[in-house]
């Protein structure tokens, strides 16, 4: 990780390496928090915050779903992610918003602990790899069920949640591929352990419905958009395991990945090793979050 300078803890900036949290703190025992990934990029007029409304409203909708009462308004949080952003001086960074239970009680009981929040920041290039941008990744079908809706609640961005996905990402690079892909317990496609996916076949574009278990992706709203925009139809619907397989094309989508190509799943490639589709789609993305596509300037928060 390439530390930055400053994080934000409740209400005021510190540096870096003084930025610790009580060994007893209640969400590193429970997986008692909720977070954010949120991307900055460089534009012609500055760096831009890329959709910042959409993402801490996602916060505070985690947090409701658990019952956690964030110490501030939507706006503080919004304007605390913006002062950390200029005062680390990156044109680009990636943004990690944080609220968590925090040092007090211990118990599975979260609510006698207040609730603390952080904000951290640092460059980071290339989630999935440095040739994935270029050549793809492969993947593997994950022997780990993505979690049902009736055992814990996946439209929550939940620390929580990603001891689920960290047990698909290191089964998929212990077996040598780059990023795994989950089922859910229907046996249908739900989404990779930091991502969404998309599936191209015979010029559609299919992704997974929120019903399948899968968190509702700002990237994927972002490329249901491109999609409209390129003349690509575009439906939410269940993809089964042989459907990747037989695709087209298939591509990840997320904060941190951006879009990002798939050229093999479980030793099979997919399509003809070629993405024209999800190239456009590449490209409509980079246009949006760097400022070239003026139909988008609202999504982008100047600071």
């Amino acid at each position: 990780m390439k530390e930055s300078e400053l994080i934000w803890m409740n209400g005021k900036l510190q540096r870096w390496s003084d930025s610790k949290v009580h060994v007893l703190t209640h969400a590193l025992h429970y997986g008692t928090g909720v977070f954010e990934g949120i991307r900055c990029f460089s534009t012609s007029n500055g760096p831009a915050i890329f959709r910042l409304k959409e993402h801490v409203r996602r916060l505070f909708d985690s947090a409701k779903i658990y019952m956690m009462e964030i110490p501030y308004s939507f706006d503080q949080v919004a304007d605390a992610i913006k002062e950390t952003v200029v005062a680390n001086k990156l044109d680009e960074s990636y943004i990690r918003p944080i609220a968590y239970y925090s040092y007090g009680e211990m118990g599975v009981n979260p609510l006698p602990n207040k609730v603390d929040l952080s904000i951290a920041l640092w460059r980071w290039d290339s989630y999935l790899g440095k040739d994935a941008e270029a050549k793809g990744v492969r993947c593997q079908v994950s022997s780990w069920r993505r979690i049902h809706p009736a055992i814990m609640p996946p439209q929550a961005k939940s620390t929580a949640n990603y001891a689920n996905a960290s047990l698909a990402k290191i089964e998929s690079l212990k077996a040598g591929y780059d990023e795994s892909i989950m089922l859910n317990m229907d046996d249908m496609v739900a989404e990779a352990p930091g991502e969404n996916i998309f599936r191209v076949k015979d010029g559609v574009l299919t992704t997974p419905p929120a019903s399948a278990g899968v968190l509702r992706g700002i990237t994927r709203d972002t490329v249901i958009h491109i999609a409209s925009d390129i003349g690509l139809e575009c439906t939410k619907g269940n993809i089964s395991r042989e459907e990747l397989y037989t695709s087209d094309e298939l591509f990840l989508t997320g904060t941190a990945a951006g879009v990002t190509a798939v050229r093999e799943v479980d030793g099979r490639q997919i399509g003809l090793g070629r993405w024209p589709f999800t190239q456009k789609i590449i490209e409509g993305y980079s246009d949006i979050v760097h400022g070239r596509n003026p139909k988008y300037e609202s999504w982008l928060g100047r600071i």
